[in-house]
């Protein structure tokens, strides 16, 4: 049996002895080591029970999962509080496929997808519509409240847990954060620890206007990496937590910082709950460092990402809207941004085949709406997928290029590292794939309109 660094519980101990079966040992002793190698102390209570899984898509290579699956299911080890999980990779109802693509879907790259569902629904998965990377929302109803332990997976909701909720909860891997909510046990470093959530980093922002959330994010997230940055001057431009516009704002701030990072914690002067409560000198470590953010800072950030398409002058043959899933907020902004785009270029339908996500919960909520009708007269599309997911199969392999635009630089940096081989081998074919970023929403609106193709 593995000897723990760490100070164990009675309870723990005979768990990882095996008292509950050798599955739950297994599961208790890959947590251990975990912690051992972060230098964790102790295991800490999992307060808030509903977890949140990673791992959404049925990828065949990932036999391991699905044989891992099968034994906890099989044992009894299960997450009986329920979880969510990260949204699907597929929707050919509300996003278009051709027949090429969808063999490519069904039968290569998502092949196990059924099988995997119906695990996760044995599993604990809390219904059939418990699909997205926005779990938090209270649409979806799994809301960590503040100082809460977590062992959730998903860089986006786990900064936006740590950072806009003040729970705790560190960036674990995926099939880990689903051990910790059925043992109901995290190891007790980093996020998890007062000393672990304070700043290395002051931001301060010297900015005319407020920032687009995607690119502020993005610089930040590349200067401190998974270091924790304290941002000051952002208050200034954002209205108190609930706010619907702030939390909007925040979601997507965060998911640049993780992915363009990997930035698991951060702090808004005034605005989130930490720092509201203990301010700059709470939260600020002695030394830390410092970055200035100003207009041309933001425009050199915006300016250096890559347009990955072979054509660098093409045209655009999707969109994408919500990487991560949209608020609800959201999609009335984006309702009424497309219209107003629309009228001015005297058009009545969007040239580009335009998808906008959000969680299945928040999707019924809209669907009620009345602008629901105004955006699909629009000709835009309302999905749930995870469009990254989407995006995996169309690499030079299958030779199914598709020039997409989408409105998160996330989604690109996301996409560049998990096809880097891909790309390297063909950003020069004729049928490369890529990513172009148009941060700013009026110029994505714009594209979306102008950017014609027959």
């Amino acid at each position: 049996m593995y000897q723990p660094l760490m100070s164990l519980t009675p309870e723990q101990q005979g768990i990882l002895g095996g008292k509950e079966g050798p599955t739950k040992a297994k599961m208790m002793e890959c947590l251990v080591r975990y912690g051992d190698v972060f230098g964790a102390k102790r295991m800490a209570e999992v307060t808030h029970k509903e977890g949140h899984l990673v791992t959404s898509f049925g990828i065949p290579m990932l036999g391991t999962v699905y044989t891992t699956m099968d034994e906890l299911i099989s044992s009894g080890a299960i997450c009986k509080d329920g979880f969510t999980v990260d949204p699907r990779p597929y929707d050919f109802k509300n996003v278009k496929c051709n027949p090429l693509e969808k063999m490519v879907f069904l039968k290569i790259m998502y092949a196990k997808q059924d099988e995997y569902e119906t695990q996760l629904k044995k599993a604990g998965l809390v219904d059939k519509d418990a699909f997205s990377c926005t779990c938090y929302l209270p649409e979806m109803g799994n809301t960590p409240k503040e100082g809460e332990v977590l062992s959730w997976a998903e860089s986006s909701a786990v900064v936006f847990a740590n950072s806009v909720l003040g729970a705790r909860c560190n960036r674990n891997s995926g099939i880990l954060e689903l051990f910790g909510s059925v043992l109901g046990y995290a190891p007790e470093f980093g996020f998890l620890t007062a000393e672990g959530r304070k700043a290395t980093w002051k931001i301060v922002l010297k900015v005319t206007k407020r920032p687009e959330a995607q690119v502020l994010g993005s610089a930040i997230g590349m200067k401190v990496m998974d270091e924790v940055p304290y941002v000051e001057g952002l208050d200034a431009f954002l209205k108190p937590l609930p706010d619907e516009d702030t939390i909007a704002y925040l979601k997507d701030f965060g998911a640049a910082t993780a992915s363009n990072g990997a930035v698991g914690l951060y702090h808004i002067d005034g605005i989130t709950p930490e720092a509201k409560r203990l301010g700059e000198k709470g939260l600020l470590k002695e030394n830390c460092q410092t970055y200035v953010i100003d207009d041309a800072e933001l425009e050199r950030v915006y300016r250096s990402y890559p347009i990955l398409w072979a054509k660098k002058e093409g045209k655009a043959q999707k969109a994408f809207i919500g990487c991560p899933h949209l608020t609800y907020h959201q999609l009335q902004d984006w309702t009424r941004r497309l219209g107003e785009a629309l009228k001015e270029a005297g058009r009545k339908k969007l040239k580009v085949d335009t998808v906008l996500t959000c969680a299945p919960a928040v999707r019924k909520k809209f669907e009620a709406a009345p602008e629901y009708q105004t955006l699909l007269s629009y000709g835009a599309h309302l999905s749930s997928i995870c469009p990254l997911m989407y995006m995996v199969p169309t690499l030079e392999e299958f030779d199914l290029g598709q020039s997409i635009i989408a409105d998160e630089p996330a989604f690109a940096i996301r996409f560049e590292v998990a096809c880097h081989q891909e790309m390297l081998a063909s950003l020069g074919k004729k049928n490369a794939n890529g990513v172009i970023v148009l941060v700013d929403a009026a110029i994505f609106v714009i594209v979306v309109i102008e950017n014609l193709h027959a």
